[in-house]
């Protein structure tokens, strides 16, 4: 599995390796890219941005992303939506978030423009590269998720 954006680690890549999954994590922040570390020694993980990650050389059962996709700007968005089908294997999962609704503004944790495309443009962009969403819901903290599937004979 790869973990897009994967911050500290915690809680969400540590509760994959609890589980068993191997896991990859890919985060531009050389500071959380070291708290990962410490919080989970042996677990591979670059520091690197997502866009340029070489973990896209690899094939994936499942990748992730949680709380990054909407702070990547537009074309970014839709180049990185191939790079992960590409590395998923057919029948693979996709699980990101981002709102529902199109729009813009300042994200609270980064104060960054943040963008989302919108249920419709995901939809549309996922759909070009091969990849079809299964189900959409929220938490009760508001986050909107996707839950992607790659196609596959």
């Amino acid at each position: 599995m790869l973990d897009l954006g994967c911050g500290s680690g915690l809680p969400i890549t540590k509760v994959l390796v609890e589980e068993g999954l191997e896991v990859y994590g890919v985060d531009a922040s050389p500071s959380l890219v070291a708290a990962f570390r410490d919080h989970l020694p042996g677990v591979t993980v670059a520091c690197e941005s997502v866009e340029e990650s070489a973990f896209f050389h690899r094939s994936f059962r499942a990748v992730l992303s949680w709380g990054l996709w909407f702070l990547l700007p537009e074309t970014t968005q839709l180049d990185l939506l191939e790079r992960v089908a590409s590395s998923l294997v057919p029948h693979g999962r996709f699980l990101f978030t981002a709102p529902s609704q199109a729009g813009t503004w300042s994200d609270v944790m980064t104060g960054e423009e943040s963008l989302s495309l919108g249920a419709e443009r995901y939809r549309q962009a996922l759909s070009a590269v091969g990849l079809s969403v299964r189900s959409e819901f929220q938490d009760e903290g508001g986050n909107h998720y996707y839950d992607v599937a790659k196609e596959g004979p």
